[in-house]
């Protein structure tokens, strides 16, 4: 299926996977009945020739198929940026290829025959899952990117800013002026995009950046 929608990247896709013709037009049929968009394959090969694209959404694999199998195409994609949720649905499988989908991190395990209303309830569930690891993840990458333009000094200047050091104590430890301490403290607030010490504090927390990264300072 060619996904050529101008505003495709903000669209969910359900990617079926599966070399039965038969189960990937039913499968189409019930998941595009309920509002989803769908692209389907015969195997991974065929999938891979085509791109897995970047549109969100989820994976609904078969393990077994000529040429690699579902679980490593799940391999594959757990190396990208944004890795899609995986949703095995098989009619056979060891209890090591089902522990190994599981370790992967699939996002579930079905066998075939599956009804209706579960394998719309799973696939609704990794979707909406995929979106919202997806907003978290711009909201990283925003986060990191306001705080790569701070200087090692601005660095430094939050670390005890969110610390709870008064502009004061900031002063003596860094033997600056207080004046320019408020200056430094500003620019943190302006670059980092917050309005708030508790913005500040909160979005550190989110950046996970450890006290000798914010306290370093270059030449």
């Amino acid at each position: 299926m060619s996904l050529s929608s101008e505003d495709s990247n903000y669209q969910p896709v359900v990617r079926l996977v599966d070399d039965d013709a038969s189960y990937r037009r039913t499968m189409q049929k019930l998941l595009r009945a309920a509002g989803h968009r769908t692209a389907e394959y015969g195997s991974v090969g065929e999938m891979l020739l085509h791109g897995i694209g970047n549109e969100p959404g989820c994976l609904v694999l078969d393990i077994h198929m000529p040429g690699p199998s579902g679980l490593d195409l799940q391999e594959m994609i757990a190396h990208q940026p944004e890795p899609l949720p995986v949703i095995f649905v098989t009619a056979e499988a060891t209890v090591q290829e089902t522990l190994r989908a599981m370790k992967a991190g699939a996002a579930d395990f079905l066998f075939k025959p599956v009804d209706s209303e579960t394998i719309l309830s799973v696939v609704g569930k990794a979707v909406a899952d995929d979106a919202v690891r997806r907003r978290a993840h711009r909201r990283l990458c925003a986060l990191r990117s306001r705080y790569s333009t701070l200087s090692p000094r601005e660095r430094q200047v939050m670390e005890l800013v969110v610390n709870g050091a008064l502009n004061k104590q900031i002063s003596a430890q860094l033997g600056a002026a207080e004046r320019t301490v408020k200056a430094h403290r500003a620019h943190v607030m302006a670059k980092m995009e917050v309005s708030s010490l508790a913005d500040l504090v909160r979005a550190v927390g989110h950046l996970g950046v450890a006290s000798a990264d914010l306290g370093e300072v270059g030449a």
